[in-house]
């Protein structure tokens, strides 16, 4: 042979190399393809935005569960999750896996095998070089070069045709690191963790504003502040009046520098806050807000957050200072109480009481009061404005206050109109002016002449003005025994969702106890049955992918048949290759059309499935009592959890998976068949590995099963202390406390980390030994399968179809084998889902029992009722009430704060069933009410108003069964003194609130609860606190209205600024649970009782 020929020869041997390699470009490209198509679904995963709006949604309404049960909403909240469900659906295919794309995956790859396999086996057969292949090797070995380069390149081929569609799973990742990195590299202007900025030695308090300017970055069209100059001198006290909205929090928040003016300057000590240290300049600034912020740790440890090197001593006495030690001995732990999930185990006086408690430890510098004593009672703010008092020597003190009592001594009163100060100077010299000042005094005068005349009687017939009121103080602080549940309002009752973490004050004992295991919550374990039966609607296409999932399972036998087959055809050199590469392209278009069907069927059926499941979840969640929220496992954002994660896991057991366990059944059965008729003995041989195959997926179940759910309760854990600190980001920034919270979330990574690390060892192994099996299938069946070829008993290609019969379908089952993570993950998130579809509450808001009131008149009687809160058996909250609020009337109830006024209107309302005793409305037993008619009937307005992130007119008319005309909005809002703020809007009642309300101040939100409570036209009207975040002007207006509203109807009101129930018809005044007096205003003056000694406590002296 000539070299030029061998050259030849050469070039054409590299060329059908190269087709082959063409067709491994093939598959690869069709895996990059797969791999970014897979990737498009990123952005519709639970880590994105689709999902998260659904969980934003939902968490919006868990949190405010309490509302909703009052609101006559519930029938429509599963329309509305309902609706959400089906536009994500319709826009995004679904709202979390997609099983389209992953069975795709499956689908190509098969498919462009076998057709590369027809297209190359046929241009291999039709060429001639096949003959001039055969090559002789020392005149004995026959070696068929073109058979060796199709097997490595096909195989090779079909791995990096597995291995390319998992492409999808790094550009799965690329799209969820780019949100989070995005947050990483983020440089705010204001950065809390930088170092740099001026760190003075000392700190003399002087505070100025020099021309400031400002608007908030998300409503740049309402200036907040407009050339605004104020001045206060080192350890003097200021204070900011004005009505609700006029700028006065804003000025808080720019000395806390949460936010950099828009023009001109805010300097500590003549420096410009901007140069200083911003941690430096914080930690100098004690602040206490209008609605506290605790976090769900211990009392000590809340109070230990103001200063964390603070001792054990040092926190009593800042307790002692704030008027909370009494009350926190009093409690089964002390100071190792658990607050709860924002203090909801507190009331409101007594979180109040202990935020004061956690700004005072830190001994600041510069101390702001945002309406501090806002939330307590008459007596409680007496002593605490006292120890503020005491506290505020040496210190530089700006009070914000609506309740003027508590300003009066302070050395300087700025008066703060729409964003600028119109009076300033001490409360004598603006009383003299009779200016706006004088006029907010005026409106919040508590007694007329003659009151004021009693009063007078009073003094001089004691040593001292407050000799009573302190007397009494003491003699009822010797006897109450307040609880963390006494006193809770719906919000709090409804925030008390919270997971409530374990803590106590010394370091080491909590040390110990986390290393105890993590609590999970106990649940039936689901059976596979009723899985499958939540699918049942969809059981046609269920039963239409089982049927292509078993032709799919049938193919990789045939497979081995055809290519048995075309090793005969090699082997014996005969003409049948053109009929067998038309059975390899027929094969693929076969494998295209079942994998097609079986993932369209499977993903459409999943994809309804996880909708049914939240919208029940969604649905029993609504159903529970409020007990089942108290719950320390039924936090937020576990639920949300749930419903966005939970219910399209069970997917993963039903479904595509029945149709992987029907594919391998028929591909195991067919391959048995096949590996029988042409070779029994090694079938037998092959068959005996089979059982070892079984163990090692077994073996991965058990792994997994093992810890899952301990994982998963761990890293809710986790998700609570990111969610906490982020809800509550301001009240972490002004304690600067952000490194105490990182590395409190990195404490609780820490156990699910180990735990992960531990679990990934532990499914390599299990993992690795299911691979192994196959290898080991190989090498019995290969060194068998030459034996039987030596004594003749069977035929090389009748070994090949044997053996890749029962190695191709090992291959199947060992990819069916991946998913048994997923079915461990299924079975624990049905426990969980089906324990609460199965979970009836004695309080059912959908029960269709009860009594129809078709005429309500409105008569309340309260009959030896006796109450204790499910998380609190030991502690009674309610002993023996008795109380009867005629049709018409208006009640108020007063008393301190614990002394379970609130739990009154809970118990109203029907949140819980009292132990004994009844309560009626139009003298039937509220338990035979119809509860959903009950509820219509009754409007709530309470201490913390609740508003959703939409507009304002959407608020108001918020839970109306019919739908309100824009007409009966704007009456409401004039009623509730709020149309002119609305109108004065750009967007008027078009205005978008942001969560929460954020963009409204305190009493803007309050009085928009308020016209949301006045369009309902309830028949009982309940008002806890509802004017308490008002200014005094505003205070009287919406007082008004209320008095009118109240005509006709029946009012309980619960207030401690007690000038807004003097003209109740009866009060009722509690003391530890009990009702110790009760009559008119001007009746229990004169008794000279517990009520004359809180009205003297609040008396406004000039």
């Amino acid at each position: 042979m000539t070299r030029k020929s061998r050259d030849q020869k050469i070039d054409q041997r590299g060329k059908e190399v190269l087709d082959f390699c063409i067709s491994k470009q093939i598959r690869i490209l069709n895996g990059r393809v797969l791999g970014d198509t897979f990737g498009n679904f990123t952005c519709y995963t639970p880590n994105g935005a689709s999902v998260v709006d659904y969980v934003a949604v939902s968490e919006e309404i868990l949190e405010n569960v309490l509302y909703f049960k009052v609101s006559r909403f519930i029938p429509t909240l599963s329309d509305c999750h309902c609706k959400l469900e089906w536009e994500l659906s319709a826009k995004y295919c679904v709202p979390g896996e997609n099983d389209i794309p992953i069975q795709l995956k499956n689908m190509t790859p098969n498919y462009i095998w076998t057709d590369c396999s027809a297209i190359k086996f046929q241009e291999t057969l039709s060429s001639d070089t096949l003959q001039n292949y055969i090559l002789e090797f020392n005149n004995s070995t026959i070696q068929f070069t073109q058979t060796s380069v199709f097997f490595c390149v096909m195989i090779g081929s079909f791995s990096i045709g597995n291995a390319a569609p998992n492409i999808g799973s790094f550009v799965t990742a690329k799209g969820a690191a780019a949100v989070v990195y995005e947050i990483i590299d983020r440089k705010p202007k204001i950065d809390a963790s930088s170092e740099k900025g001026q760190r003075p030695l000392s700190i003399q308090g002087a505070l100025q504003f020099l021309g400031v300017n400002f608007t908030y970055p998300t409503r740049e069209d309402v200036q907040v502040l407009t050339n605004f100059n104020l001045s206060i001198k080192p350890g003097q006290t200021v204070a900011l009046v004005g009505s609700s909205g006029c700028g006065k929090s804003t000025i808080v928040n720019l000395i806390q520098r949460f936010y950099d003016p828009d023009a001109g300057q805010v300097l500590l000590d003549g420096n410009n806050i901007k140069d200083l240290n911003l941690n430096w300049l914080r930690q100098n600034i004690g602040v206490v807000s209008q609605e506290p912020v605790l976090f769900g740790c211990t009392i000590a440890e809340n109070i230990r957050l103001g200063n964390p090197n603070a001792t054990i001593t040092e926190i009593e006495q800042a307790a002692k200072q704030a008027n909370a030690h009494d009350f926190i001995k009093s409690l089964p732990q002390s100071y190792n109480t658990l607050v709860g999930e924002r203090g909801a185990q507190l009331s409101g006086g007594q979180k109040q009481r202990v935020a004061i408690a956690r700004a005072l430890i830190r001994d600041p510098r510069i101390l702001l009061l945002d309406e501090a004593t806002s939330a307590l009672d008459s007596e409680s703010e007496n002593i605490v404005q006292e120890a503020l008092e005491k506290a505020r020597q040496g210190r530089t003190t700006l009070v914000i206050a609506h309740r003027l009592s508590t300003i009066q001594k302070a050395d300087i009163i700025y008066v703060v109109d729409k964003g600028e100060i119109i009076e300033q100077g001490t409360h004598g010299d603006l009383m003299d002016k009779q200016g706006l000042y004088h006029s907010l005094v005026t409106a919040q005068t508590l007694v007329n002449e003659d009151t004021a005349e009693l009063a007078l009687e009073e003094d001089e017939e004691e040593e001292a003005a407050d000799a009573v009121p302190d007397q009494t103080v003491k003699r009822q602080r010797s006897r109450i025994k307040s609880t963390s549940s006494d006193d809770k309002s719906p919000q709090k009752l409804s925030r008390q969702l919270s997971r409530q973490t374990s803590g106590l004050s010394d370091g080491k004992e909590k040390a110990d106890k986390e290393e105890e295991p993590e609590e999970q919550e106990e649940y039936e374990p689901p059976r596979y049955f009723r899985m499958i039966h939540e699918n049942q609607p969809e059981c046609g296409f269920i039963v239409l992918g089982i049927m292509a999932s078993c032709v799919a399972g049938c193919t990789m036998p045939a497979f081995a048949i055809f290519f048995g087959e075309m090793i005969k055809v090699f082997i014996e050199l005969g003409n049948n290759g053109l009929l067998w590469s038309m059975m390899f392209l027929a094969l693929g278009g076969i494998n295209f059309l079942v994998y097609f069907v079986q993932a369209s069927s499977f993903g459409i059926s999943g994809e309804r499935l996880t909708q049914r499941l939240r919208l029940g979840t969604f649905n029993a969640y609504m159903r529970q009592d409020i007990a089942f929220y108290d719950d320390k496992f039924h936090s937020t954002g576990a639920l949300t959890t749930r419903l966005a994660t939970d219910a399209s896991l069970v997917k993963t057991a039903t479904g595509v998976r029945i149709g992987m366990v029907f594919q391998s059944m028929f591909g195991l059965v067919a391959a048995l068949v096949i590996a029988f008729y042409y070779g029994w003995a090694l079938a037998l041989v092959v068959l005996g590995i089979v059982p070892i195959i079984g163990f090692a997926s077994s073996l991965q179940i058990k792994v997994l099963k093992g810890r899952h759910e301990e994982d998963k309760g761990k890293l809710e854990e986790a998700g609570k202390t990111a969610a906490e600190t982020i809800e509550n980001i301001r009240t972490v920034q002004s304690l600067t406390t952000e490194k105490h919270f990182y590395h409190e979330y990195s404490h609780s990574l820490v156990g699910p980390l180990r735990s992960m690390i531990k679990q990934a060892h532990w499914y390599g192994i299990a993992f690795g030994l299911g691979q192994g099996v196959i290898f080991m299938t190989y090498a019995g069946a290969f060194r068998f399968g030459a034996w039987q070829v030596e004594i003749g008993e069977m035929t090389a290609d009748n070994v090949f179809k044997v053996f890749f019969a029962i190695a191709f379908t090992a291959m199947v089952i060992g990819q069916s084998s991946s998913f048994l993570p997923e079915y461990s993950k299924a079975k624990h998130a049905a426990g969980l889902i089906f324990k609460a579809f199965d979970t009836v509450p004695s309080i059912d808001i959908y029960s269709k029992r009860g009594t129809y009131l078709q005429k309500v008149d409105g008569l309340i009687q309260f009959k030896d009722v006796n109450f204790c809160y499910p998380t609190r058996p030991e502690v009674k909250v309610l002993k023996g009430v008795n109380m009867k609020v005629e049709p018409g009337q208006t009640v108020a109830l007063v008393g301190q704060s614990g002394c379970g006024k609130s739990t009154v209107i809970s118990l109203l309302q029907r949140f819980y069933d009292p132990e004994s005793g009844e309560i009626m409305i139009d003298g039937i037993d509220i338990k035979d009410l119809h509860l959903h008619k009950m509820r219509s009937f009754i409007s709530v307005v309470s201490q913390e108003p609740i508003l959703f992130n939409c507009s304002i007119s959407d608020n108001i008319a918020y839970g109306l069964e019919e739908t309100a005309g824009m007409d009966d909005v704007i009456a409401a809002a004039r009623d509730a003194n709020i149309h002119e703020f609305i109108t004065s809007q750009p967007m008027g009642y078009d205005t978008i609130v942001g969560e929460k309300g954020t963009q409204l101040s305190g009493g803007q939100k309050q009085r928009v609860a308020i016209a949301r409570a006045l369009i309902r036209n309830p028949k009982i009207l309940l008002l806890d606190e509802a004017t308490s975040a008002l200014d005094s002007e505003s205070e009287k207006l919406v007082q008004e209205a209320l008095d009118k509203a109240q005509e006709g109807r029946t009012c309980i009101v619960i207030a401690h600024r007690l000038s807004t129930i003097q003209n109740a018809d009866v009060i009722f005044v509690m003391d530890s649970g009990a009702i110790v007096e009760s009559g008119t205003h001007q009746t229990l003056l004169a008794k000279k009782g517990v009520y004359n000694s809180l009205v003297s406590a609040q008396q406004f002296i000039k």
